[in-house]
């Protein structure tokens, strides 16, 4: 069900779970401006993530799809829907992990992947970007093989980690990764899944470009 652009929660639970969901709304148009990936990111282990990518709309300021704390950079194509999480329904829970509550969600399907870019947002405190990162992956049962380092996400100071993710859709463990900031109104974590690990380097690009665009709002 979608509400004004606004993504319910047990929907896109749905799609993460399937990885099949319905588009989600966007916003704006995409540009065609190319714009390299970097290549520092935790475990990136291959080489698209320094593949050029066309940019598509900013995210995260007055007007676009999903009101945050930071702007960044889309990849041209991507959908982006705020992410509504409806207090007290029975999937209400799977929309919080750790400190975290997932407050938009990027469909690659448009541009040809099957996955996301999703955006979570803690409450304001004085945990660091590794500290919130930590605790977001813990609470994956199925995660494991965590490597953290410390990275920046355009000029702010970041954490970023690359594991792995035990998957019933998939016979072999499958690549997933996220970094973190601190923000004047509580941490954001950019996680970065996809349906295998082969989808997951597929979208690296768009990965990196959010972290290479990222500004506080």
């Amino acid at each position: 069900m979608m509400r004004g652009g606004v993504r319910t929660l047990i929907p896109a639970v749905l799609a993460a779970v399937a990885l099949a969901g319905c588009s989600s709304s966007g916003g704006g148009t995409s540009g065609t401006e190319p714009v390299s990936g970097a290549t520092d990111s935790a475990d990136s282990g291959g080489t698209d993530a320094a593949k050029p990518v066309a940019k598509g709309i900013t995210l995260g300021g007055a007007g676009s799809p999903c009101a945050l704390p930071v702007t960044f950079d889309l990849a041209a194509d991507w959908k982006p829907a705020a992410v509504e999480v409806e207090p007290g329904s029975d999937l209400a829970a799977l929309g919080e992990q750790g400190p975290v509550t997932m407050v938009c969600e990027i469909d690659a399907k448009p541009a040809g992947n099957i996955g996301y870019l999703r955006v979570w947002q803690g409450k304001p405190s004085d945990g660091d970007p590794r500290k919130v990162l930590e605790a977001f992956v813990a609470a994956d049962p199925n995660a494991a093989e965590a490597t953290y380092t410390q990275t920046k996400a355009g000029s702010l100071a970041a954490a970023e980690v690359g594991y792995t993710v035990n998957s019933e859709l998939v016979d072999e463990p499958k690549t997933e990764r996220a970094f973190a900031v601190s923000t004047p109104e509580g941490p954001v974590v950019v996680h970065l899944g996809g349906l295998d690990s082969e989808e997951h380097q597929q979208m690296l690009p768009a990965y990196e470009l959010a972290k290479k665009t990222l500004k506080l709002g």
